[in-house]
């Protein structure tokens, strides 16, 4: 039986699913499952509780039909059905669940207490309390075996489901499945109001930590610009890196790129590193006094503009040291700019940084993605895009902080495929009614089967009992179609033997034709022929071939006076020699030994 058919049925209401298990599985018939032949007694039905706690303990994830198959036991229909039943329902949640495959792998095992429970309570064992549990898993969904405490957590509740689980198996009541389901709902209500809390804390937390990062990589990213393979004075080099780097930090952290301050701060950078490198400065030495006069001062100005406070006097001794010495022409002693071990590590991206639009963000944030396949299957919320490093959040969908990723490695990740979004989620509860909706029509078709088996039976007894009352008629009718058919036969092979005798005359005949027609090619000029006479009593006649005219193919014969003219056409003299009634003289002896040389030639030819 397939899962699903081209024609999809109407998924039935839960209450009409609650009706149609009972049917389902005291009617339904599945194919190479281990029915009894008949009907059993009470007494001769196997208890399978031992066997099926047997495998929940031990969390195996086969079918229970393939359990109840490997031992030799009897079960009943129900039993069979029940186990069915409960496979075809879990096999569907593990496909269509969207739970990480473990977590659903888990959850299927149940399947055990499902085909114990449902032969014995039918449609009860489908519990509400037990079906909504199962429901409320979908806030699970990002759930994913990493390791992490809050997924051991989830891990050891559904330890506790094997304990419930088992104590129902002994005490035969569902009441601690029905406990547990209680139970971890109440503490999913609390975990619901931590996580609230907790995910505003790790927001605020997380975009403060952004702002930090975007004033300090944005800084180190102009700093890192302006000194490049740059030699200055150490003067220099320590004014930027004791001063002016945490000044640029802290204009990005309060005022972002766009203010006054930030521009002056960037030129004032410049202009920093044009009048230590005497490689620039040295070009424009009237542009040199200028800047030498008002470099100081506006450093001050910005300085107190940002800070609040002045610059301390000792903090530009030194760069007012190399303002000195350059203007006097002299070249200080130059060092590397940046250090040449790769501590100074700089991104300029950061200085062309552009958020992406609310129309790319929106459709995505707040949404589930998944990473890997199978059991390496991870699963990561969307939980904000923080705006100032465009930055994706990623959290367990319940305020623990799983990463972040940069938006342009995201959006690649997404377009490689290598991320996707997490597909819809199926509740228990319609794959519930979906199965039990494609049983009952599977149940419904091998009614209408039954009842057609049941009419083709009826129809082939009265068939064969109508094969009786006409069996001595049709074996009489046999017989007389068997005389016939020997007449027939006979009759045929007296058709056959008269057509054959024909086939022959028709053949000699077109022989004797070939060998007068040799006769009649063959006179010459005065050659003679005999006409016998048509009447009685009259002689015959010779006659001389006199004329041969070969357009016309006509024979003209004279007597031996040259009178008594006689024509003759080639074909009706032949005919005439073949009926016997003219004979070629100085042949006529010869006229047998030619008919069968020339009969001879033509039975040659045609073998």
């Amino acid at each position: 039986m397939q899962q699903s058919t081209p024609n999809k049925r109407k998924v039935l209401p839960r209450k009409q699913v609650v009706k149609k298990i009972g049917d389902v599985l005291s009617g339904i018939r599945v194919p190479d499952l281990p029915y009894p032949a008949g009907k059993l007694a009470p007494d001769a039905v196997s208890d399978w509780r031992p066997l099926l706690l047997s495998c929940w303990t031990e969390q195996r994830d086969e079918p229970v039909t393939r359990v109840i198959r490997s031992v030799s036991l009897t079960w009943s229909v129900r039993q069979i059905n029940s186990a069915y039943v409960a496979d075809r329902i879990m096999g569907v949640f593990l496909k269509t669940s969207g739970l990480h495959p473990e977590l659903a792998r888990r959850i299927a095992r149940l399947r055990f207490f499902f085909a114990w429970r449902m032969n014995l309570e039918g449609a009860e064992a489908l519990n509400d309390t037990i079906v909504h549990w199962l429901d409320s898993l979908q806030e699970c969904r990002g759930w994913s075996g990493s390791g992490g405490r809050s997924g051991k957590a989830l891990l050891d509740q559904l330890d506790s489901l094997i304990i419930a689980v088992s104590g129902s198996f002994d005490s035969g009541d569902v009441s601690p499945v029905i406990e547990f389901c209680r139970q971890w709902e109440e503490d999913a209500a609390r975990r619901e109001q931590q996580n609230d809390r907790l995910r505003q804390r790790l927001l605020e937390t997380e975009q403060g930590a952004a702002r930090q990062r975007k004033a300090e990589q944005t800084a180190r990213a102009l700093v890192g610009r302006a000194l490049q393979n740059r030699q200055l004075p150490q003067a220099v080099v320590g004014f930027i890196f004791d001063y002016w780097f945490a000044l640029i930090k802290q204009i990005v952290w309060e005022e972002g790129t766009d203010s006054e301050n930030w521009r002056h701060a960037s030129k004032l950078l410049e202009w920093l590193v044009w009048v230590g490198d005497p490689d620039l400065s040295d070009r424009d030495r009237n542009r040199l006094y200028t800047v030498g006069e008002q470099i100081g001062d506006r450093i001050h100005d910005v300085w107190s503009r940002v800070n609040k406070k002045p610059l301390s006097d000792t903090a530009m001794e030194g760069v007012q040291s190399v303002m000195v010495a350059r203007l006097r022409g002299e070249t200080p002693d130059l060092v590397p700019a940046l250090p040449s071990d790769s501590r100074f590590s700089w991104d300029p991206s950061w200085l062309s940084f552009t958020a992406p639009s609310p129309s790319e963000v929106e459709p995505l944030q707040g949404k589930w993605f998944v990473e890997g396949e199978g059991a390496a299957e991870r699963r990561r919320f969307f939980f904000a895009l923080l705006p100032d490093t465009c930055e994706v959040l990623w959290t367990n969908g319940a305020g623990v902080k799983l990463g972040l990723m940069s938006w342009s490695r995201f959006s690649g990740a997404l377009e490689s495929g290598t991320l996707r979004p997490l597909p819809p989620l199926t509740p228990f509860g319609q794959v519930l009614a979906e199965t039990i909706t494609s049983l009952s029509g599977v149940l419904e078709r091998q009614k209408l089967q039954r009842e057609t088996a049941a009419k083709e039976a009826k129809a082939r007894a009265e068939s064969l009992r109508r094969e009786k009352a006409e069996a001595e008629r049709q074996r009489e009718e046999e017989e007389t179609a068997r005389q016939a058919e020997v007449a027939r036969q006979e009759k045929e092979l007296e058709e056959k033997r008269i057509a054959d005798e024909e086939a022959e005359q028709a053949r000699v005949l077109r022989e004797r034709e070939t060998a007068a027609r040799e006769l009649v090619d063959g006179i010459k000029l005065g050659g003679w022929i005999v006409e016998e006479s048509a009447g009685e009593g009259k002689d015959a006649v010779r006659l001389k071939l006199a004329v041969r005219i070969n357009a016309s193919r006509k024979l003209v014969f004279v007597d031996r006076l040259g009178l008594n003219r006689r024509e003759f056409m080639v074909d009706e003299l032949v005919d005439l020699i073949v009926m016997g009634r003219v004979r070629v003289l100085g042949s006529a002896a010869e006229f047998d030994d030619t008919l069968s040389r020339v009969v001879g030639r033509i039975r040659v030819g045609r073998n």
